[in-house]
């Protein structure tokens, strides 16, 4: 081999390390409906079709058997969310109803990625579907066609997600060479719910999602969700190490990202240019997300609010100010949910994880 073939040969086995795949489908599933939306002029219903893309994020390096499971599941939870965040907001549900509307959508996801398998198992993008819908209004009667909207952004990105299948098919022998390995295998855990770690994370989530968003309203802050979605960001999933880098990581990396929004709002760019920044910083995200999570965020920040100013533009200094204030209060209360449970896990040690029941599907298809 020539030592050009050998060094082209190293750039290739360098790129397919990369999540290029999960990446590229990411971005086109986040693009493709903000571009429908602009140019049928209902950019304000923008939050209901990104909620629904984020579907195409997961089954990260699964096979399709163990992925079909994954993104089905994905579904259903960004659907159920947004579906209920946007019944919250038509029927101008109180406080304390959207508080337990907060709780049950924190619960239910927790307790069915786990059993299911499902990574990641956070709750995060449900949570942020559910309190983003029931904060934007819903007076005109357009509940039912919003969450369409949802659902057809899910639609596009679950097959998206499970396009590499038969894309793989298409490559036929060449596909072990032009496609990155699948080689995760999530189990699916059938007596998950016996392990007092599941409900340990349930109660961490729970409470720290309440208590950050309790003190953002409680101090007039403009986006409160942004507090409880930040707080849900620091906690690890069950069964995880509790370590607090995750939430320095969060503010860093969103002191970083509201910097790079600022340079891309105040020139007020056109909408197109919007929707191209939302799939560009989409894409970043993903390729970065699991090499490190504070750089994930220099892109996620910009991401999320360009959509949030799509859906509902406000004067941009305002926007950056919150997304600060209620990151920090938010990471706040998720240290401190993470440390209160090293505590109680150092007191109280738990038992080994349960036995679990091995996903059937094939390695490669």
């Amino acid at each position: 081999m020539s030592a050009a073939h050998a060094s082209l040969d190293r750039w290739w086995r360098s790129v397919r390390a990369l999540d290029l795949e999960v990446a590229l489908r990411a971005a086109v599933a986040a693009a493709v409906p903000l571009a429908i939306l602009v140019a049928v002029g209902r950019v304000d219903w923008a939050s209901y079709a990104a909620f629904g893309g984020m579907v195409a994020i997961f089954g990260r390096s699964e096979p399709y058997g163990t992925r079909l499971r994954t993104v089905t599941a994905a579904a259903a939870a960004q659907l159920g969310a947004t579906g209920l965040g946007i019944l919250l907001s038509a029927s101008g549900a109180p406080l304390a109803v959207q508080a337990g509307a907060l709780v049950l959508v924190v619960s239910a996801v927790i307790v069915g990625f786990n059993l299911l398998g499902v990574t990641p198992s956070t709750p995060l993008f449900a949570v942020f579907g559910l309190l983003v819908c029931a904060a934007q209004p819903v007076d005109d009667g357009t509940g039912w066609q919003r969450w369409g909207v949802a659902w057809a952004a899910a639609a596009f990105a679950w097959l998206l997600a499970m396009s590499g299948w038969l894309l793989r098919r298409l490559a036929g022998d060449r596909a072990d060479r032009a496609f990155k390995p699948l080689p995760r295998r999530t189990p699916t855990r059938r007596r998950g719910h016996t392990d007092p770690r599941l409900w340990l994370n349930v109660a961490q989530n729970v409470l720290a999602a309440l208590a950050a968003g309790g003190v953002a309203l409680a101090l007039g802050l403009g986006h409160p969700y942004w507090a409880v979605v930040s707080a849900i960001a620091v906690i690890p999933p069950a069964r995880a190490a509790h370590t607090v880098s995750r939430a320095a990581h969060r503010v860093l990396g969103t002191l970083v990202g509201v910097a790079v929004t600022a340079l891309v709002l105040w020139p007020d760019p056109s909408v197109w240019v919007l929707v191209g920044v939302v799939a560009v910083c989409q894409f970043a995200a993903e390729v970065l997300v699991t090499r490190h999570y504070g750089a994930a965020l220099v892109f996620v920040t910009p991401m999320a609010l360009v959509v949030a100013h799509l859906a509902s533009p406000v004067p941009v200094a305002g926007l950056i100010g919150d997304r600060v204030l209620e990151t920090a209060l938010g990471a706040a209360a998720g240290v401190v949910a993470v440390l209160a449970a090293r505590r109680f896990v150092e007191v109280v040690p738990m038992p080994p994880p349960t036995t679990a029941t091995p996903s059937v599907g094939p390695r490669r298809p």
